[in-house]
């Protein structure tokens, strides 16, 4: 190991990666900051400081002067678009941590960091260190040698690469490092509007430079290389010698290599303490300063009891702050703040404490348990609050029979439907108590709930919205239950008077919660989807939850033996026909096998750590080629059918009630979609027959039941044509005609009674594909046609339906001037790179404009269809007085599935496609319809 090992860093290379690796999941603060680019920065900076023993480092940054190179090439770079605002505004923020970082900054007006890496490497290098350059910029690769390395961080939890001469000639097929520039001279580069030579790329490239060496010696000998190639050679000479001159890397910038400027020392543990609270790197904080690290409040925030922030005071000539020093900085925390929390475990105290409560219109309730499945864990204590900074713990005892004898004097205040029950993820608690056979009767508030409807996208566990609504840190429950791990214990584990001011925070802090979120409701505009959707589906979750639905073990034990033995046989068959036995699940070896054995495609793609892709949408395109690649897929579909879904869904079988009981999470997708989990039933496949038999182990309680399945027909297409208003669309849908159909008869100008199946196929990926931002491409792609071809199917589309057209504009221009789009019902997304400089990031957010409200609407319908059948079906809710023996038990996607009672399955058909079908009012009187099924299991039913 090397002594003197210098890394340096190339800083837009490392920012932009870092902000386009987390595009699609941003991380964004309380106040909507946008700080992806900065995290990844950290995380990488952190990485090279804790594994990789570096003794110095750098960071180089591009300068905004024009340079040597637009002086000879004016157009150099002058087709990259320009960044997304949110990346130019972490430049500051990531300047700040490597100065706190004490890293030296170096830039040098008029160069690019490529040059000032490339003359720090040479002086690095002269001086007897060994080299790293950081970045995912290849052309660097031109100044690798046996002192200078290329190094690229590892990301998405891959593995780091170090390339040294031979990985970067193994990379680019050359015979040596020198060629990288001739390589460059050649084929060009599209990032920087380096031209090339047209017509040639990378294998091209590689091939002239291993017959002639140079990109002087290929245009010396254009006249001898055969055919239009040859003659692209000649003409291109001129921009190959540019585009070498470009490609070059400086080596003498002014910049001077200082060793002890560069030398690692100590952080600067403060200021990285204020940026990381800025930024609200809770985790990634810890990570770097320790276990001590906590966010700080905002300088200038003046804070109340349980940090409510007072206005800040300004001067006459600037709105900015006057920074007083008495103001605190570090947020309040239950020992910094005055509070009463009572370890109530008397009887007499008990019995007066509910009859206080009951005298109260709300109460906030929390309870504490030994794990986090609600059916399966033991009540350890409750919590409750009425006033803020006020809270009571009552501890359960151990033992269930135990504990539903004290539950018992609970009764009255839990069936007191005057009083609204306050919680974070209150159906959690709702469902604990339900398994201990108390209902909480009247209304809910859940704070998680209330917070998905006015931030869809932001952070909501109750920690983390008591920092960013209240300026409170709470007690971690690592403090009393020990880090994740086997040895960490649970609430039933401790003693009764070390959980009482943890619990009894809890109800208080949710309790102040909830007075911050409802003001924020009503601001928001988003009222009516928080109270006639998400909040009074917390009940009917929790209930369908509860009862789960049975599974026939038997039956997945003997599938599961099936599909090992046909993936067994097809296994055997890939062997026999590749001549040869390996690793099937190797993606390397089956690449090996495919590409260079069989030699299946001889331009296949790899990715970036050089082995073959081999990716499913690979092999289907390959199909055609070989039968082989026909086992592979079947190989593939087999073994994960038996072990993600044939293998898994015994374990998850309830011992207790011995059925299955999803758990649905309500406030994850910003569409408004529901998702769940344990199993997750909205993956459970449905495309392939293999995958659809699956369906058979989920079955009816008893003999004396039926499974029903009610599904949406086409919803989200009527949703399209009743917020549209397409005449067309709106037309076919009230007619009662198939909408693919009679799209494709518009489409291709005939007859409905002419369509063919292709063109009703083709008009079908269209409905589906234009409202989503299907482009030609995509479209041509997805139908194995020619982009030529599905152009033209997409523009007779929208000249056919030009209120759909007009609906997308639409969209796109209402977000741009509001900043959201919204449902049908009021639930928002809100966009706010919907007006972004950057084509890539603004693209994205047009598309989320587009179809946010056609899946928000259609999960708010399945919603509402979900609340009012289960009202329907209780004897307070509309229902035929007594309760139904029939239960609601899933919902997958635009579906609902019902264990019906033999003697009410004609009543319960009419009642479920009664309510479905009427949930919600469509604009332009589209249509909804609902189809079902019955049968002895799910497969059978749908």
């Amino acid at each position: 190991m090397a002594d003197k090992k210098l890394y340096l860093l190339d800083a837009f290379a490392l920012i932009f990666r870092s902000y386009y690796g987390l595009i699609r999941n941003p991380r964004v603060t309380a106040e909507g900051k946008n700080t992806s680019t900065q995290f990844g920065f950290v995380n990488t900076l952190v990485h090279l400081l804790k594994t990789q023993n570096a003794t110095h480092l750098a960071v180089c940054f591009d300068t905004p002067e024009i340079g040597v190179r637009n002086e000879t090439f004016p157009e150099y770079k002058a087709n990259r678009e320009e960044a997304p605002e949110d990346l130019k505004l972490a430049i500051p923020d990531i300047k700040r941590i490597i100065k706190a970082f004490n890293i030296p900054i170096i830039e040098a007006p008029g160069y690019e960091a490529d040059d000032i890496i490339g003359t720090l490497s040479k002086k690095g290098s002269e001086a007897g260190y060994e080299v790293y350059m950081v970045t995912s910029d290849k052309d660097l690769g031109q100044l690798v040698n046996d002192k200078v390395f290329m190094y690229k961080p590892p990301s998405r939890g891959g593995k780091y690469e170090k390339l040294g001469e031979k990985e970067v000639c193994e990379k680019w097929d050359i015979q040596n490092v020198s060629q990288v520039i001739d390589m460059i001279a050649l084929m060009g580069d599209a990032v920087d509007n380096i031209p090339g030579i047209k017509g040639v790329g990378a294998k091209t490239a590689a091939k002239l430079l291993k017959e002639y060496g140079t990109v002087e010696n290929v245009l010396d000998n254009a006249e001898n290389i055969k055919g239009k190639m040859g003659e692209k050679v000649a003409a291109g000479r001129e921009d190959a010698l540019i585009s070498k001159q470009l490609g070059t890397i400086i080596m003498d910038v002014p910049c001077e290599f200082n060793e002890d400027d560069y030398k690692i020392s100590d952080w600067n543990r403060e200021e990285l303490t204020t940026i990381f609270s800025e930024l609200e790197f809770r985790t990634l904080g810890q990570r770097v300063l320790g276990e001590e690290f906590k966010i700080k409040a905002k300088e200038g925030e003046q804070s109340d009891l349980f940090g409510n922030v007072a206005p800040r005071k300004s001067s006459s000539k600037s709105s900015a702050p006057i920074i007083q020093e008495d103001i605190p900085t570090d947020f309040k925390t239950i020992e910094t703040t005055k509070h009463n929390y009572q370890f109530v475990n008397k009887d007499a105290d008990v019995k007066k404490l509910i009859n206080e409560l009951n005298s109260y219109k709300e109460v906030c309730f929390d309870t504490e348990t030994t794990g986090l499945d609600p059916l399966l864990c033991e009540l350890v204590g409750m919590s409750f609050s009425v006033k803020k900074g006020q809270a009571f713990y009552v501890p359960c005892p151990k033992g269930k029979e135990a504990c539903l004898t004290f539950l018992k004097q609970f009764e009255e205040l839990f069936s007191n439907e005057k009083i609204t029950w306050v919680g974070q993820n209150l159906k959690y608690d709702y469902l604990v108590m339900k398994n201990y056979g108390h209902l909480l009767q009247g209304n809910v508030f859940d704070t998680m709930l209330a917070h998905y409807v006015i931030e869809p996208e932001g952070k909501r566990s109750m920690d983390a919205l008591a920092e960013q609504f209240l300026h409170y840190t709470p007690v971690s429950i690592e403090t009393l239950i020990g880090k994740k791990g086997k040895n960490q214990k649970n609430m039933g584990d401790l003693e009764q008077e070390q959980i009482s001011d943890y619990a009894a925070e809890d109800a208080d802090v949710t309790l102040q919660l909830k007075k911050k979120l409802l003001p924020l409701i009503k601001k928001k505009e988003v009222e009516k989807v928080f109270y006639e959707v998400e909040n009074p589906l917390l009940k009917v979750l929790a209930d369908m939850e509860y009862e789960g639905i049975r599974v026939d073990e038997k039956f997945l034990n003997e599938y599961s033996e099936t599909l090992g033995a046909e993936a067994k046989q097809a296994e055997e068959n890939v062997y026999e026909q590749a001549g040869v036995r390996f690793n099937l699940a190797s993606p390397k070896q089956l690449g090996e096998v495919l590409f260079d054995k069989l030699k299946l495609d001889e331009k296949a793609k790899k990715t970036k750590t050089g082995q073959y892709k081999t990716g499913e949408d690979i092999l289907q395109k390959l199909a055609s080629k070989h039968k082989i690649v026909d086992d592979i897929l079947t190989f593939r579909q087999l073994t994960k059918l038996k072990n993600t879904y044939v293998d898994t869904l015994p374990s998850l079988i309830n011992p207790n009630t011995g059925r299955v009981h999803t758990n649905y999470a309500q406030a994850v997708a910003v569409t408004g979609r529901l998702s769940s989990n344990n199993p997750n039933l909205q993956n459970i496949p449905i495309r392939t027959d293999k995958g659809r038999e699956i369906r058979k182990a989920f079955v009816p309680r008893d003999e004396h039941h039926v499974l029903v399945s009610a599904d949406y027909s086409q919803v989200e297409l009527r949703i399209v044509a009743a917020i549209s208003g397409d005449s067309n669309m709106c037309e076919a849908f009230k007619s009662g005609v198939d909408i693919h159909t009679a799209t494709a008869a518009k489409v291709f100008d005939v007859d409905a009674k002419d369509v063919t199946k292709e063109q009703r196929y083709k008009a079908k990926s269209v409905n589906f594909g234009i409202i989503y931002g299907q482009g030609a491409f995509g479209l041509a792609d997805n139908l194995g046609i020619s982009r030529t071809e599905a152009k033209e199917i997409i523009d007779n589309y929208k000249k056919e339906f030009v209120g759909i057209t007009k609906y997308m504009s639409d969209m796109v221009e209402f977000a741009q001037e509001h900043g959201y789009v919204q449902t049908l019902m009021g639930r928002k997304r809100w966009l706010k790179d919907i007006n972004s400089g950057n084509f890539t990031v603004r693209g994205f957010a047009e598309r989320n404009a587009i179809n946010s409200p056609i899946q928000g609407t259609a999960a708010d319908m399945i919603k509402l269809a979900m609340i009012q059948v289960a009202n329907k079906l209780s004897p307070t809710g509309g229902g035929k007085g007594v309760d139904y023996k029939s239960k609601m038990l899933l919902q997958v996607h635009d579906e609902l599935i019902f264990d019906v009672h033999k003697d009410e399955l004609e009543e319960m058909k009419k009642l479920v496609l009664s309510t479905m079908e009427n949930a919600m009012a469509l604009p332009n009187d589209v249509p909804l319809v609902a189809e079902m099924g019955v049968g002895q299991n799910w497969l059978e039913a749908h």
